[in-house]
């Protein structure tokens, strides 16, 4: 079975992968020469999830009734994508949807030194401030992270038309300030329930089986695996 993952990040891609059980390859979009930007106007994480996943699925459908094959003559069989959302219990479940996008760059914000940040890395930087920032002197520190993955078939009548979504959560609490380099996003201040480090600290062989995204891929996984045993 051969299915696009609608990301080219490359944390996420290895995650995914790393889960996938064997017959299952997993193209990014990279992969298939998509290279614009998919532009999130859901209101939800379900309804992003959904977005990403159908505009990649009409870009290799390109109208036609079957997906078109790679170089190599292999059908891609599938599409999935996935949206996550911290939500915070103390901000109302702030950032949710805006989780990627709710930094705000000020020009008195400390950098760490001597260490080159990507723009994507900055905007996390300045994420992870915001939280910090928002949750001082707050003793509800609690909070969770969900994520929702939507997965398209082609052709498959027994996913409600060819679509379902699925759903991964894991609950924890924001750290007083930032611990550990591992990880990517908000990783060096989430602790999971029933840990006492961060997923910056974790390894990430464990850090990539109790995630919210390893609890919606295991999920995911178990849905694929019904489907080649038919």
């Amino acid at each position: 079975m051969r299915l696009v993952f609608a990301s080219n990040n490359a944390h996420k891609l290895s995650e995914v992968r790393a889960m996938m059980p064997e017959g299952i390859e997993v193209l990014s979009l990279k992969d298939i020469g998509f290279e614009a930007e998919i532009e999130e106007t859901g209101e939800t994480l379900e309804e992003n999830s959904l977005i990403k996943a159908r505009t990649i699925w009409d870009f290799i459908n390109d109208g036609m009734s079957a997906a078109k094959p790679l170089n190599d003559g292999l059908m891609i069989d599938g599409v999935f994508a996935d949206d996550t959302g911290l939500e915070i219990d103390a901000l109302n479940g702030e950032p949710g949807v805006y989780t990627a996008r709710w930094y705000r760059r000020e020009p008195t914000l400390t950098l760490p030194k001597g260490k080159e940040m990507t723009d994507e890395m900055l905007n996390f930087h300045c994420n992870r401030a915001k939280a910090l920032r928002e949750l001082e002197g707050k003793e509800n520190r609690g909070c969770q992270f969900r994520t929702v993955i939507t997965l398209l078939m082609n052709g498959d009548a027994t996913l409600n038309g060819g679509m379902i979504q699925i759903e991964g959560v894991v609950r924890g609490r924001i750290a007083e300030e930032e611990y550990g380099e591992g990880g990517f996003g908000y990783d060096p201040v989430f602790i999971p329930e029933g840990y006492d480090k961060t997923f910056g600290e974790l390894p990430a062989e464990l850090k990539n089986s109790i995630s919210h995204r390893a609890r919606a891929i295991q999920e995911l996984v178990k849905v694929l695996n019904d489907r080649m045993m038919d």
